[in-house]
């Protein structure tokens, strides 16, 4: 009755933003610090918000606006005997320092991802080899049903652990296999199409049984992803040939203790150089939007880079580098649109 009305999902973030309090990636980082399910994560967040990650991208704005303005004025004032003449090749040795400077950035962004998303691990491997007992004891509870019975797990079964600060996603499927039955032959679809999706995959193998025909495909449908072949039971007599399995990345294990799921836990964290992540500063892009842009500013100074070498005239080299620059100013909202802001800030709840 008095004019009040409930605040737009954001509506507080946006303001800042729309009022140049922060910039883009700074809003961003508030939602990011909400979200944030580990130390790390909130760490990524508020480095973000402080704005140490847009101090990086405004330095490589400086130094393509000191590139663009001076090709501008030798385009714009050619008589004047006391400018500099700008030619490709005094533009290129800034042009490879910005893309250096770029290409660590997206680089470093797949730290930023780990750090933000965390690691999205499958289970996979042939019926009764021992994944559910697996899942289960990675986290402590009998969230997955355990049975002799081969095909017991029809659906995917979920859970998450951190590991030095960084959130394992486990998800458990269905044995994979040829199935007559309806309801199984869907799960073992659904482990087959989560494959590509995740960043870990695990193979479990028996220990105590020979290598199989299943066994081999699916080895050999998860050759081209991060994968670890984790060899279960090895409290159990060894039947498997471990000859062929020389090219892989191997841990063995079994669930009759936590301490001997261990070996696996330091195996994860070699391969994603998660005790390195504990020491470093968290300045890292984490974000699809952010990551996308940065690569598309990349690339056109690939291409300005390219021009350089096959003797294009400046003036033809120095689009590229507006673009690169307008790329790196949407990223932290110099340029934006209504559709943009209207997409980011609905995530956020009430207010905020």
């Amino acid at each position: 009755t008095k004019g009040a009305r409930l605040a737009e999902p954001g509506e507080f973030t946006k303001r800042a933003f729309l009022n140049g309090r922060i910039d883009l990636v700074e809003a961003e980082s508030v939602m990011d610090l909400i979200e944030g399910k580990t130390e790390a994560a909130r760490k990524l967040a508020i480095n973000g918000l402080e704005g140490r990650i847009s101090q990086q991208i405004r330095k490589i704005r400086e130094k393509l606006v000191s590139v663009i303005t001076a090709i501008e004025v030798n385009i714009d004032y050619p008589e004047y005997e006391d400018i500099e003449e700008m030619t490709n090749e005094k533009i290129k040795p800034p042009l490879l320092e910005i893309q250096k400077m770029l290409t660590k950035m997206i680089a470093d962004s797949q730290t930023g991802k780990l750090i933000k998303n965390g690691i999205q691990t499958i289970i996979v491997g042939r019926p009764n080899v021992g994944k559910s007992s697996i899942l289960n004891r990675m986290l402590n509870e009998q969230k997955a049903i355990v049975t002799d019975i081969a095909g017991t797990t029809r659906d995917i079964v979920e859970g998450s652990i951190q590991i030095d600060g960084v959130l394992l996603n486990i998800i458990d499927t269905a044995g994979i296999r040829e199935t007559k039955d309806v309801v199984e032959k869907i799960g073992v679809e659904k482990s087959l199409s989560l494959i590509s999706e995740a960043d870990l995959v695990l193979i479990v193998l028996n220990n105590n049984e020979p290598l199989t025909e299943e066994d081999q495909k699916i080895l050999s449908s998860t050759k081209d992803k991060a994968n670890i072949v984790v060899i279960n039971k090895n409290d159990l007599p060894t039947k498997l040939d471990f000859h062929e399995l020389q090219d892989r990345q191997v841990v063995e294990i079994n669930t009759l203790s936590e301490e001997s799921m261990l070996p696996l836990y330091d195996k994860i964290k070699k391969m994603f150089q998660l005790e390195q992540i504990q020491t470093k500063d968290y300045n890292y892009l984490s974000n699809v939007r952010q990551i996308s842009l940065a690569k598309e500013a990349n690339q056109h100074i690939v291409e300005s880079l390219k021009n350089i070498e096959t003797k294009t005239p400046i003036d033809m080299v120095e689009i590229d580098i507006k673009q690169a620059w307008e790329k790196l100013g949407e990223m932290i909202g110099e340029t934006y649109t209504e559709e943009l802001l209207d997409e980011l800030f609905q995530r956020f709840c009430v207010g905020k």
